[in-house]
Parts: C-alpha cells; sequence; structure tokens
C-alpha cells in the first residue's frame, strides 16, 4: 500500500510516540479538548469544541500541516468515519479495515483488516474507544475488539444475522460497562434493534428490537397484525447519545417497512422514525417521540438526537433536540419526552402541521401516489446522518440541511407490498448549512452552497464552524453571523465529521476527503 505523508510542523520522535493509555471514561462527559474520544467528542452530542486558539479572527492563517492518504492497493471507497483521537493517535475506519495515525504527524501507527464474509459495504461511520480496547463493526454482522495499542484482535461477536441481509455501518459507542451497537440493513422487511455487549468478553447483555415482536409488545397497536410489526423495519445505524444523570440513552430509530408502498402497515408504525429514550443498563424504554407518524418517504429518524442543558420559556430544562430528515425541528424535554418546540428549518409540504403532543401530522395527499406526488423534502432529506454541531455560546444548532424536491411514485399497488414498492424521481435541490434557535426553532442564518454538499460539522468557542463546501472544500464560517471565513480545496468532498483537538499546544483541524485524511493548523501559531 502506497503512502502520503506531509508534514509541515516538526516534532520530535518521543512526542510522537506518546504513552497510549486509552479513554478515561470521565472524558466522555466532558467537551474535548486535547483527545477526540467518542464519535459525537462527548456523549452529548453537540460535537463542540472549548478550544479557542483558532478564532474567526486569525481563521485564514491555517495551512496543512500533514495528509494521510490509504493509497493504491488499499479498500477504495470514502472516509466516512469520524476519527479519534486519544493520546496524540487518531483511529479511524472504513468497512472491514481500522487504521491507527499519529495525530502530530499522520503517520501510520497499525493497520488491522477484517476477513470479510460479505454485507453490504456502504460505509463504516467508526470506532468506539474505553481503556486501552477499540471497538467497531463489520459489514458481515460482527462487533470486534482490538488492542489500540498494536491493531490485534481480542474477540469479535456476531450482532446480525448476514443471512438476512443485515450488515454494520454505525460507531459503537462505550458507556459504563457496556458497547451499544446499531444495526443497518433497511432494504428488506426484517426488525431494526439495538444491542449492549460486555467490553470485556463481548457477550450480549440486552437487546432492544425497534418494532413489537409479538402481540401485546408495547406500540403492536400501531400496527395492523404481528406480522406486519415483527418485520417492520426502523434500523439503528446511528450512534447514540447519553445523559450520565438520567442514565439514559437516546436511539434514533430508521423507517418502516416497507418504505414507501405502505398499504399493508396501516397505523403509526412505532417505534420507527422516532427518537427513543431507553435505560443504559437494561435496555428499557423510558419513553419516545414519533418525528414521523407512519412515514412514506424513507425518512428514517436516524439524524444525532443532541442534548442541550438550555432555558425555555424562561425556565431551565434537560433538552434533547432533532433536526429530523423530513425536514421538521423537534425540542423535546428529555426527561419524559414532552414537546416543547416543534418547527421546519426548511420548507415542508407533506403534513398538515403538528398535533397537541409536537407530532406531525401528514398530509394524505403527499403520500406516494400511481400518478405521483409534489413532495419537499426529497428522499435525501433535509437533513442525513452527517452530524450536527450545537454551540452553548451562540444558541445555535449547526445542520448539514437540503431543499429537495422530487415526484414520489407507488409502482406496487398491491394489497401486500414488500421492499420499497415505490420511490422518488428528479426535482430540485439547494444545500445549505442552516443555523437553528434551539429556543423558537426559527432558522437565524442559512449559508447557501451554490452546489451539492453535506457533511459533518464541529463548532468551537472560537466562534468557528467547520463542515464541508461544494467544490471538495472545507469551510469555516463565522458561528454568529454565517459569513464565510476561510476554505481549502480538497481531493474529494467530505464525507465524514470535522474534529478538533490540542497538541503540543496547538490546534488541529482534521477531516477526511475521499481515501485522504487532512490536518490543518494555524501557521505561524499564536504567541
Amino acid at each position: 500500500m502506497k503512502r502520503l505523508v506531509f508534514a509541515i510542523v516538526l516534532v520530535s520522535c518521543a512526542a510522537s510516540v506518546s504513552a497510549q493509555s486509552g479513554v478515561d471514561p470521565s472524558q466522555l462527559s466532558k467537551p474535548p479538548t486535547d483527545a477526540w474520544p467518542t464519535y459525537n467528542g462527548d456523549y452529548s452530542g453537540r460535537r463542540f469544541s472549548p478550544l479557542k486558539e483558532i478564532t474567526d479572527s486569525n481563521v485564514q492563517s491555517l495551512s496543512l500541516a500533514w495528509m494521510y492518504r490509504l493509497g493504491a492497493g488499499g479498500p477504495g471507497g470514502s472516509i466516512k468515519a469520524t476519527p479519534l483521537q486519544v493520546d496524540g493517535v487518531l483511529y479511524f475506519s472504513l468497512p472491514d479495515h481500522v487504521w491507527a495515525v499519529d495525530a502530530r504527524t499522520g503517520r501510520e501507527r497499525w493497520h488491522f483488516a477484517w476477513q470479510s464474509k460479505g454485507g453490504d459495504h456502504i460505509g463504516n461511520r467508526g470506532v468506539g474507544i474505553s481503556g486501552d480496547s477499540l471497538y467497531f463493526e463489520t459489514p458481515d454482522c460482527n462487533l470486534v475488539a482490538l488492542d489500540i495499542k498494536d491493531g490485534t484482535e481480542r474477540w469479535h461477536k456476531s450482532i446480525c444475522d448476514l443471512d438476512l441481509f443485515y450488515f454494520g455501518t454505525s460507531a459503537p459507542v462505550v458507556i459504563k460497562n457496556h458497547v451499544i451497537a446499531g444495526v443497518s440493513g433497511d432494504d428488506l422487511d426484517i426488525p431494526g434493534y439495538i444491542e449492549a455487549h460486555d467490553p470485556v468478553t463481548g457477550e450480549r447483555q440486552w437487546r432492544w428490537y425497534v418494532v413489537p415482536q409479538k402481540k401485546g409488545d408495547p406500540g403492536s397497536e400501531s400496527w395492523p397484525n404481528e406480522e406486519a410489526a415483527k418485520h417492520g423495519g426502523g434500523m439503528t445505524w446511528q450512534p447514540v447519545t447519553y445523559d450520565p444523570d438520567l442514565n439514559l440513552i437516546y436511539v434514533a430509530t430508521g423507517n418502516p417497512q416497507p418504505v414507501v408502498a405502505h398499504v399493508n402497515r396501516k397505523g403509526a408504525n412505532l417505534f420507527t422514525a422516532s427518537i427513543v429514550a431507553l435505560d443504559v443498563d437494561t435496555g428499557k424504554m423510558a419513553w419516545y417521540f414519533q418525528a414521523s407518524p407512519h412515514d412514506t418517504h424513507d425518512w428514517d429518524a436516524t439524524q444525532t438526537p443532541v442534548l442541550i442543558d438550555g432555558v425555555i420559556n424562561g425556565q431551565p430544562r434537560k433538552l434533547v433536540v432533532q433536526a429530523s430528515r423530513n425536514g421538521k425541528f423537534f425540542v423535546l424535554d428529555r426527561t419524559n419526552g414532552k414537546s416543547l418546540v416543534a418547527s421546519e428549518f426548511v420548507k415542508t409540504n407533506w403534513s398538515k402541521g403538528f398535533g397537541p403532543d409536537g407530532t406531525p401530522i401528514p398530509n394524505p395527499e403527499k403520500e406516494p401516489q400511481i400518478d405521483g406526488a409534489l413532495v419537499t423534502p426529497n428522499q435525501g432529506g433535509a437533513s442525513n446522518w452527517p452530524p450536527p454541531s450545537f454551540n452553548p455560546t451562540t444558541g445555535l444548532l449547526y445542520v448539514p440541511a437540503t431543499q429537495g424536491w422530487s415526484i414520489w411514485y407507488i409502482y406496487d399497488p398491491s394489497d401486500n407490498p414488500q421492499g420499497w414498492g415505490g420511490t422518488d424521481r428528479g426535482g430540485y435541490s439547494e444545500s445549505m448549512l442552516t443555523a437553528i434557535d434551539y429556543q423558537t426553532g426559527k432558522v437565524k442564518w442559512a449559508h447557501k452552497w451554490g452546489g451539492p454538499a453535506r457533511s459533518g460539522v464541529v463548532s468551537t468557542a472560537g466562534n468557528v464552524v467547520f463542515t464541508g463546501g461544494n467544490t471538495n472544500s472545507l469551510v469555516a464560517l463565522n458561528a454568529t453571523t454565517g459569513n464565510p471565513l476561510w476554505q481549502a480545496r480538497l481531493n474529494a468532498p467530505i464525507a465524514n465529521g470535522p474534529i478538533t483537538y490540542m497538541l503540543d499546544g496547538q490546534q488541529y483541524v482534521i477531516v477526511g476527503a475521499g481515501d485522504t485524511l487532512w490536518a490543518f493548523v494555524l501557521n505561524p501559531p499564536p504567541k
């Protein structure tokens, strides 16, 4: 495998070979500074850094520190994983592969290759780390544990059935003595679930099914019969967020099955397209909120549930917010799931407004039709899996958004459609980064790209937002106004979420584009 490493910042060998003591669990409840130890930086899902060496006044001085390219002979594909940075080492993944790269220089430390037996290789969103163990999912339905020092395997356990066309893409999240793993496979009539595994042995501790598995289970009344419910979909391919005080994880669930044709699943189809709060120790459901009742447009609600300690109507509240794929923005009390704010962050026409509980009311005229129905958003959604960021200083949630219109068709009009049974075709779309005031649900500003762009976001205390723009660019925007500050043209579109960390007195910004990791620092460094 050929690799390209370019370093501007000179460091000593002693500095680049730091001790790998692993992740202290206490790190995961604090905004990240000298590490990025879990998928969203910490358990809250905010992807906010309190670092402010890089500011809106000096970000123009960012320059390339190093780049690491997988190169010829590698697995190919785009880096969709958010890298983790622990003890001066970056860890990231592609399907069946994990790398450890020096966070100061970009030099490879080790590479692990899983011997795959198949599965969908659509992408891998990253790894989880606890202590000196690293965890990742494989396309062929395994949860694998590695030693972070050298990448040797410690154990692997099956998390799904490849013969039923499940596969693994999600980044595991380690919470206390649980490795939380979700599953993918929402193109077929199989049930979604999420489960917890012991970090030392890999043994399964609990499993929670998104859809009812038998008559009388919670939510079974929202399906026409047991068979429809049991095979109703609802995949769990987004990493969870977690509130240590409430001991609850917040699970974002996928679309119901069949995906578009829907006559054989009348009802709300719980608990698909929902935010669900589970006890992390038992997997028992505490509450749920359904973002898209009886979804007919492939609008899974697997967008990050972001935890905010904020103020609504003058009262301090523990909140969870989501900019959902269906174009709706929700603010919930995360202790009980009660809706506090409901709005839209792009134009939508598929609903008749919101019910008393804040749940959208679908408009039957905008369900897919044999002759077609003009609907916004399109199938890609107003938002999708790339993670947003919340800045507690500005009070804004930064969402990679798209205004898209398309015509939705049914092509299986039978009484018992299977799989998709319909889809959308064509239409106008426009990409933007949207900043939403969490207290009101109103859009404060939207920076339009003038071309397709959809990547993750990180915001900082330096009043800067980093994300991917069009023309294969890493872009810095003013977090308060959305004004452009800086950009760097890369080799491909950004397909993951940027991260930032401080090492040796310098703040790094790391992003993946295509098969390459890019690292940027201020040059010259601030005095």
